[in-house]
């Protein structure tokens, strides 16, 4: 079989994959990317957040995507039984990217992977990996292309952005179960016609359709407005019949939907996606470095997913070209554990949004704006922030300002 030698070996082509080829590629070394997928392809994830403009911008890929004229995103909007609760990333206690863009991600990630190309970096399309073999640091992996055809890469290192496809992970049984329950997701795209009714264009809107169960409408600048619900697998049952009957059902029961959404047309057959949260035991080895929904995928909720990607592939591009240069990296240390503590971070909003304490803070009144602050910059992706105290001390920081608002809730209810 044919055998072709490159310096790093990146497998998959979406935003986690092409960040990290982008910057090796830049520090002069080869690298080549294979991708399973046949591009353009549909993927969710479609709402990002500031601070992967920062990865996007190291990588490269800023005045393309700004070519494509995608819906620019100034913040997040929750709305429950008619209260609603803006964050403004203008805001936001961190300082640094003030607003994103809300893309359509088959556009998007393809805009991505061209730009690679053009830096000189090989996307070999509908090519699948199926198997790899390390030599320390040094591997062959065996790949497929669309016809059969296999071949060999031999690669000084491999990163690994493969995305739900997990590929380093389901070859070396490094799967581990995720500590959050599972969802199931039932979405479309809708041709948005009624949009003039809302005032949501520039953010992403969130609503509480009941505890546990959400929706998110995500406008795009073409007139497409991606629509869907989130909840646990059972909340489902009780819509029949096809994915479109069992959304349209759903639209209907959302007073905030019915009527802009009422007999709107689908772009596609609803889709869905259900039990998507998976971790691994370890984001590197000898030889290779985990990046992106490869690590860990939490939940949509707070459109966490592209930024984690591209942020551990901004560290991880950098770090493996230090490896090649010869530095012996603590993989540890400077990658594993900043990106825990930003996955940690996130995992700590999910869990508080599904259990209702962030309902009690979103919806309080009369809230403290530095406190609003701080949780915008959360929300904005600036979750490494340390000087955050909502980043720093994530874990007890929600419950405590909850329980805090609950009091003084229940004070101003008593009769004076």
């Amino acid at each position: 079989m044919a055998m072709n030698s490159t310096d790093v070996l990146v497998i998959g082509a979406g935003p986690a994959g092409t960040v990290a080829a982008s910057i090796v590629n830049k520090a002069g070394y080869q690298v080549q990317i294979v991708e399973k997928m046949k591009f353009p392809r549909f993927v969710i994830g479609e709402s990002l957040l500031p601070r992967c403009m920062e990865a996007l911008g190291e990588a490269g890929f800023l005045e393309a995507v700004a070519g494509k004229n995608f819906q620019e995103k100034g913040g997040a909007k929750f709305v429950k039984n008619g209260k609603i609760c803006d964050y403004r990333f203008a805001d936001q206690f961190t300082q640094g990217w003030q607003w994103t863009y809300q893309v359509p991600r088959s556009e998007f990630d393809k805009t991505l992977a061209d730009t690679v190309e053009k830096m000189g970096v090989p996307v070999h399309y509908e090519t699948t990996v199926t198997g790899i073999e390390f030599n320390g640091a040094d591997s062959v992996t065996t790949v497929q292309d669309k016809d059969g055809n296999a071949s060999y890469i031999k690669a000084r290192f491999i990163i690994d952005g493969s995305g739900y496809g997990r590929v380093i992970p389901r070859l070396f049984n490094m799967d581990k179960p995720s500590n959050l329950p599972p969802r199931k997701a039932l979405f479309s795209h809708t041709v948005d016609t009624k949009r003039s009714m809302s005032d949501e264009p520039n953010r992403i809107t969130i609503v509480v359709h009941q505890p546990a169960v959400w929706v998110w409408i995500i406008p795009f600048s073409n007139g497409i407005t991606s629509l869907g619900f989130v909840g646990d697998p059972e909340f489902f049952q009780q819509y029949t019949g096809t994915t479109e009957e069992q959304l349209r059902k759903l639209i209907a029961s959302e007073p905030y939907l019915a009527e802009r959404f009422d007999q709107v047309k689908f772009l596609f057959e609803p889709k869905t996606l259900e039990s998507w949260s998976s971790t691994t035991d370890r984001f590197f080895g000898n030889g290779f470095v985990l990046t992106g929904n490869v690590t860990e995928f939490l939940d949509p909720v707070f459109s966490s997913g592209v930024t984690l990607a591209t942020v551990s592939s901004q560290i991880a591009g950098k770090l493996v070209v230090e490896k090649l240069k010869g530095r012996n990296v603590d993989w540890e240390n400077e990658y594993m554990k900043p990106m825990m503590e930003g996955v940690d971070t996130f995992r700590s909003y999910v869990m508080a949004w599904y259990e209702g304490t962030l309902d009690t803070i979103f919806f309080a009144d009369n809230q403290d704006e530095l406190i609003k602050s701080q949780i915008c910059s959360v929300l904005a992706g600036y979750v490494w922030d340390q000087s955050n105290p909502y980043v720093k001390n994530h874990q007890t920081a929600l419950h405590r300002l909850a329980a805090l608002i609950n009091i003084r809730d229940s004070k101003s209810l008593k009769p004076h």
